[in-house]
């Protein structure tokens, strides 16, 4: 008793210093943030847009030391375009997942145990080894599965909120706006209804007025979007700038081709409907009517065989 005792002591003893620890870090990052805004130095900027356009990288030692040592350059690349795919645009997020995730692995089993040890019937043996190795799995695949949910619920949003957003630009850009005032005075309009749209549209024209060229932002933007939609309308205004083809002409027969699309994809929901309805009909319905068709027959043969066994 005595040794369990000690041991839930020292478990207890190191997650208040991993949580003061962590806590310190987060407070010396603010502080450090503040510093920086305030004297103008900490960040690293690029281009030539005057140090308008920010880097990516990270200035928390702690962070830095975890993305240096965790994985090569092709991963990292990977994991923060998923995670800025996901919402996740701090510059430290990539190694803010890491150690989420590889502290869940650690932390689910070692909580299990704890509690196992302070429980009146605790596990022992190949149960408690079974469930602790299951718990770390868990911790491991938890943060990912996340990532990927809110990634592919971004996608989604996006793809139904870019064909309203591009009927309003046909608009701007017919009525005599510029493509950039266009992007501008989309994205203040469709702020609240199409939040997702609007925020792309608003980095794009920071980056515009950042000094970036056309082409630049609008390669941006179908990176960060990740959408089929996007992607080919960023390039066919692309096309239309190299060729010097009408950019309202453009727009309009893209966005007839969109509302087309989104008409034939609700069409092709619409068909699927039956086919989904024949599960719950096969599974819940048609073994129902089996068995009302059926019993009686089972009744009456059971009626007729039970007596004529009885007599012999």
């Amino acid at each position: 008793m005595n040794l369990n005792l000690n041991i839930v002591i020292e478990v207890i003893v190191f997650a208040l210093v991993v949580a003061l620890a962590m806590a310190g870090l987060r407070t010396a990052e603010a502080m450090w943030d503040v510093r920086r805004r305030l004297g103008g130095s900490g960040r690293e900027v690029t281009g030539s847009a005057n140090g308008l356009i920010r880097s990516d990288a990270t200035t928390n030692p702690f962070l830095k030391w975890v993305q240096r040592t965790t994985a090569d350059d092709k991963d990292k690349d990977k994991l923060a375009r998923d995670l800025r795919m996901a919402g996740f645009t701090h510059p430290g997020a990539p190694a803010m997942f890491v150690v989420a995730r590889f502290g869940l692995a650690i932390g689910l089993p070692l909580l299990f145990i704890v509690f196992q040890t302070l429980s009146a019937k605790p596990m022992s043996g190949l149960p408690l080894i079974i469930f602790a190795v299951a718990l770390c799995g868990l911790g491991l695949i938890a943060p990912r599965a996340v990532v990927d949910n809110r990634s592919n619920a971004r996608r989604t949003q996006l793809e139904q909120e870019f064909p309203d957003s591009l009927d309003l630009m046909v608009v701007c850009v017919e009525a005599g706006l510029g493509l950039e005032a266009a992007f501008i005075r989309v994205s203040e309009d469709v702020g609240e209804s199409h939040p997702r749209i609007a925020e792309e549209f608003n980095r794009m024209s920071e980056e515009l007025r950042a000094g970036r060229s056309r082409a630049d932002a609008l390669r941006n933007l179908a990176d960060r979007a990740d959408v089929d939609a996007v992607k080919s309308f960023v390039a066919l205004l692309i096309q239309t700038d190299q060729l010097g083809t009408s950019v309202g002409q453009t727009l309009k027969t893209y966005a007839a081709e969109m509302r087309e699309h989104r008409f034939l994809r609700a069409e092709e929901k619409a068909m699927r409907i039956p086919v989904l309805m024949t599960i719950p009909l096969v599974a819940c319905i048609l073994p129902v009517i089996v068995t009302a068709l059926l019993l009686p027959p089972i009744i009456d043969v059971i009626r007729t065989l039970v007596p004529a066994l009885k007599g012999h």
